[in-house]
């Protein structure tokens, strides 16, 4: 499939979609967001998922310039682009059932921050750096960051990020624990790819059921999440996966996931 703001490729079981507006330093227009919302549903042979930028930014947020995001000028316009767009790409990339990786390649802004933080492993280069940068223009976070970055750094980061608006350096995330890692701009893609590959040939059923009960643990009481783990090991324990571990463990051989 063929997208205009966007290049989808799948090697390997690992999926890679790359952010294709290096012009506009891959600002999200509300197409670009639309066409990763689509692209999410043609993953099927894909195991693992990374998400980067072409050229020398990740994301700097969403393109207020874009002819066709004049809509979201404006506080009534600006609430539905959020609903009708940022948003339920944010919920779809939460809901995935394969594991994801954003290698950050320069700076993530705005909704780019989010983007580049809604991912179980994020990695940036040391060239990169992550902005909320709507204080400085008299708006406030979207795209989950409120809930998100509490939950990442704390409320006093939170704070510092979103009410001072500073940049928050790859290095720095990585100190705070933003961030899986910070490697060397050169190695960027390399740690990401061997990283995905890594997860694309573990058990793929379990690893989704993982990312999901993380999710929940967030919000959940201890009953509730161990809940969910009884559920999800239910769920994991009838997988072809989890019978190969099991004999594979017996045989005292390596592993072979399917992904099933």
């Amino acid at each position: 499939m063929e997208f205009k703001n966007i290049k989808l490729d799948i090697t390997d079981q690992v999926a890679t979609i790359t952010l294709n507006q290096p012009t506009r330093l891959n600002a999200c227009s509300l197409n670009m967001a639309d066409d990763i919302f689509t692209a999410l549903d043609v993953l099927e042979d894909a195991r693992a998922l990374i998400i980067t930028g072409e050229g020398r930014a990740f994301c700097a947020g969403a393109d207020l310039q874009a002819t066709s995001d004049s809509a979201i000028t404006g506080g009534k316009a600006s609430f539905a682009a959020l609903n009708q767009h940022y948003n339920p790409l944010m919920l779809k990339l939460a809901k995935l059932n394969i594991p994801t990786i954003t290698a950050v390649n320069g700076p993530a802004a705005g909704i780019g921050c989010s983007i580049g933080l809604a991912s179980d492993f994020a990695i940036a280069g040391k060239s990169a750096y992550f902005l909320q940068a709507f204080v400085n223009i008299g708006l406030v976070p979207d795209g989950g960051a409120s809930w998100m970055l509490t939950r990442l750094v704390g409320k006093a980061r939170a704070t510092e990020m979103m009410m001072l608006g500073e940049k928050i350096s790859g290095e720095k995330a990585a100190d705070w624990g933003l961030i899986y890692k910070c490697v060397e701009d050169d190695a960027l893609m390399t740690e990401a790819g061997t990283l995905a590959k890594r997860l694309a040939d573990g058990p793929t059923v379990a690893l989704g059921v993982m990312r999901q009960n993380l999710a929940k643990a967030m919000e959940s009481d201890y009953a509730s999440a161990m809940y969910s783990e009884a559920e999800g090991q239910r769920l994991a324990g009838d997988s072809n996966d989890a019978r190969e571990g099991a004999i594979a463990f017996l045989q005292k051989r390596k592993t072979e996931f399917k992904g099933q």
